[in-house]
This record gives structure tokens, sequence and C-alpha cells, in this order.
């Protein structure tokens, strides 16, 4: 957990964090929403907002701390909490219904992973948009897209988004779009086994370089990589409890794992899973 915890020796954190709960409307730069600019030496606005996220969410004590704190930062980037009920119309056939990752967790699933700004990060089941709006809040300098099969959800997102360089989002179903240019993935359980299998089929025949994958469920996502070839396991664990305050934070534990595809680009054996 060392990631929620570093940089949170930002000035003026508690006015800030005051500032950042009450906030009504996204950030804004000259009157236009975006990723703001970094002078030389300087913390931008995203910086502190971020910065003041980590310290709420060191000292939550209960699940209600804990998801004021989401909430705020999803305010301060988005304009609006992004914590939104999928339409129960459009799911079914194996599609879940979106559920938003907490920040910290996010902190901690993808602050680790090294990304350039050629990569492209993709998070499959988008929902309202909170891996977009942690991209922004925390400036990943690489492109992020989202892909959202509710429509309604996918045009909340598109809203906010709309504007906002390197950042995009996909109305339909990850199944029917291409998947190839994509260098990272991020899964919190968008859909049962069979569909997983199936978009790991898809994937496979499309990538053409090595990619990351990061996926978190509570039905066992890690069973659909065992056994395929060029599927690398580098790292798994599970959250329940809050790593400060000791309070559930999901009804059950949510396991997660991450994988580095190699793809099978001689003809040859893809690298084993370990």
């Amino acid at each position: 957990m060392g990631v929620i915890l570093a940089n949170m020796a930002c000035s003026n954190i508690a006015s800030w964090e005051a500032c950042l709960h009450g906030e009504k409307g996204p950030i804004r730069n000259g009157g236009r929403a975006g990723r703001l600019p970094r002078a030389k030496g300087c913390l931008t606005m995203d910086d502190l907002s971020m910065c003041a996220y980590r310290a709420a969410s060191a000292r939550a004590a209960c699940e209600d701390d804990q998801s004021r704190a989401d909430r705020a930062l999803d305010v301060a980037v988005a304009g609006e909490p992004l914590a939104a009920l999928g339409d129960p119309t459009v799911l079914g056939g194996g599609a879940h219904e979106p559920t938003p990752t907490p920040y910290w967790i996010l902190d901690d699933l993808l602050g680790g992973l090294s990304f350039e700004q050629t990569d492209h990060l993709l998070d499959v089941g988008c929902g309202a948009g909170r891996v977009l709006a942690y991209a922004a809040a925390t400036q990943l300098p690489c492109r992020v897209t989202g892909v959202e099969l509710d429509g309604r959800l996918a045009a909340r997102a598109a809203s906010w988004t709309r504007g906002r360089d390197g950042l995009e989002v996909i109305a339909g179903s990850a199944l029917d779009i291409p998947l190839g240019a994509y260098t990272h993935f991020y899964l919190f359980n968008p859909f049962d086994q069979v569909l997983l299998v199936e978009f790991l089929d898809r994937l496979e025949a499309q990538v053409r370089r090595s990619i990351t994958l990061v996926h978190m469920s509570d039905n066992g996502e890690s069973l659909a990589y065992l056994g395929r070839a060029g599927w690398i396991r580098e790292r798994e664990g599970s959250f329940y409890a809050h790593p400060a305050g000791g309070f559930p934070v999901f009804g059950y534990p949510q396991h997660y794992s991450i994988w580095r595809y190699v793809p099978d680009a001689n003809g040859a054996e893809g690298a084993p899973v370990v």
C-alpha cells in the first residue's frame, strides 16, 4: 500500500481538502475543463486534489468516510459523483453491472504500472468513468479509453470527458471493438467467465505486441487465464478490508491478478503462465 500513502506531504492539504469536498464543478483551466499545464517545480490542481484524497483515505475510519472521499474526488475531476447504477435492461447475457473502483485501489493496481505517452489503456465496462477520472487526477501520460455497454452511463462519461486531451469513451460492447491498438487493459468484473474467454480469444487474435492486463473480480477471474499460452501472471492478491480503517470495502473479497501477455509472433508457443 505504499502508493496509497505516498505524496501526502503537500502544502495546505486541510484547506484544499475542504475546497475539494465543497467543489460544485470540475477543475477548470481558463474556463475549459481539462488537464492543467504543469509549471516546472509546481503542483497542479490535479496534484492537489489527488494528494488531498490520499490524505483523506488514509484517515478514513468507516465506509462512509471513504465513500465521501471518493465522491469528492469525482466531483473535483468530473463535476459529479461517478458511482452510478447501470440500466438492468441492458444487462444479462453474461454482462455485469459496472462497479466504480475506489481510487485508492486504482492507485494500488494502476499506480505501480509503467505508462508511456505511446501507451493506450482500455477500461472494459467503464461505467460513468471512474478510471478515466483517475487518469485525469493522476495525469497518466497515455491515452485512456473507456468502453461501456450501458448507453446512458457511456453518455455520462462522454459528457464530462468531452474536450479533455487523451480521454475517450466508446458506447458499445468490448467484444465488438478493435483491441489491437491497446497496450493496457483494466477489467473490474465486467462479464462472466464465458464472455471473458471470448474476450481473451479476441484479444489474443488481434494484439501484436506485449500487453498488460489488470483484472479484479469476486468470481475466480484468474482461472480463465490458466493454461493459455503467452500469459504471465506478474502479481495477484485481494481487497476486502480498508488498509487504514480496517472496515470492509466490498461485500465479498475481490481477488485481482495482473498479467502480461506476450503474443506468439513467430509461430512458437507463447510464454507459460507462472
